[in-house]
């Protein structure tokens, strides 16, 4: 049966087909990794922006990037599924957002759908309208609705239930309402720590769901950075990354994140929209219009 998250990919090479039953847990499968760089381009950008009213932050600039990247870097959006390697058609981002900063303050999820071609104008509009309305509390999220018809019920009908929709997920039965809703089926996980002064972590990805990426931004801190031979002191951001190391290979990782460097160094390629062709070998073909 089919998904209506993404679809089986049946032309892989063998290795990389038998991979996921060596490891069959995304938890078996997590590789961790850290990325340090210069945080004055990104202040420059931001400050830039300001001037011509638009209130960004790192927040936007980050997930703008990694929605590029993976736009781009396809096999980022891949995930496994009952040892079988999916591809998706659409890119989501899932963030728990609290409602306030108090410590009582109440959490919920928020998941932003991308096509991939938006420029980083759009992505902010997409992510300051959703975050808007998961923070109101006039407003119920769809995960929230999902949390509180399963919470209502019993305590032993509450584990049956969890075990048979991770069942349904498992061969592909489970309803596009629950996934559309659900934080856990998402290209990847941001974590937006800079926002609370908190360090960066190596964040754990999770069993249920399809997550293959989970990104932890810490607050920034001064490093020493050598740059033409000498040792400066830097303002620096730091990123936790956890990734299951299952849907694609440490080279395809490797450039990726050098990839990714690029639209931290520079933030202004992300203004451009991405636009995408797709040649008869059903390769993908990525151009910025200019």
């Amino acid at each position: 049966m089919k998904r209506s998250d993404g679809y089986l990919l049946k032309d892989l090479k063998p290795f990389m087909k038998i991979i996921p039953y060596v490891m069959e847990k995304r938890s078996d499968s997590q590789n961790f990794s850290k990325q340090v760089f210069p945080a004055e381009s990104i202040d420059k950008y931001i400050l830039e922006k300001k001037q011509y009213g638009y209130n960004f932050s790192y927040m936007h600039v980050f997930i703008a990037a990694y929605v590029r990247l993976i736009a781009e870097r396809p096999q980022l959006n891949r995930f496994v599924m009952n040892n079988q390697i999916y591809q998706r058609d659409k890119i989501y981002v899932s963030m728990a957002v609290k409602r306030s900063l108090r410590d009582e303050g109440e959490e919920t999820t928020v998941k932003f759908e991308f096509t991939g071609k938006e420029n980083i104008f759009e992505i902010a509009e997409i992510i300051d309208k959703n975050i808007d309305k998961a923070i109101s509390y006039n407003e119920v999220t769809d995960t929230d609705k999902l949390a509180e018809r399963v919470m209502s019920m019993p305590g032993f009908v509450k584990k049956v239930l969890v075990r048979i929709l991770k069942a349904m997920d498992m061969y592909n039965l489970l309803p596009k309402s629950v996934i559309d809703a659900s934080p856990f089926h998402t290209t990847m996980f941001f974590t937006y720590l800079k926002s609370i002064d908190t360090q960066y972590i190596y964040h754990h990805l999770y069993d249920f769901g399809t997550t293959g990426l989970f990104a932890a931004l810490g607050k920034t801190v001064k490093l020493p950075i050598v740059e033409n031979e000498q040792v400066v002191i830097k303002k620096c951001c730091e990123i936790g990354y956890t990734m299951d190391e299952r849907i694609c290979d440490g080279v395809y990782y490797a450039r990726s994140f050098k990839l990714l460097e690029k639209y931290f160094y520079n933030p202004n390629l992300l203004e451009s929209e991405l636009v995408q062709k797709v040649s008869k070998f059903k390769k993908i073909e990525s151009t910025i219009a200019q």
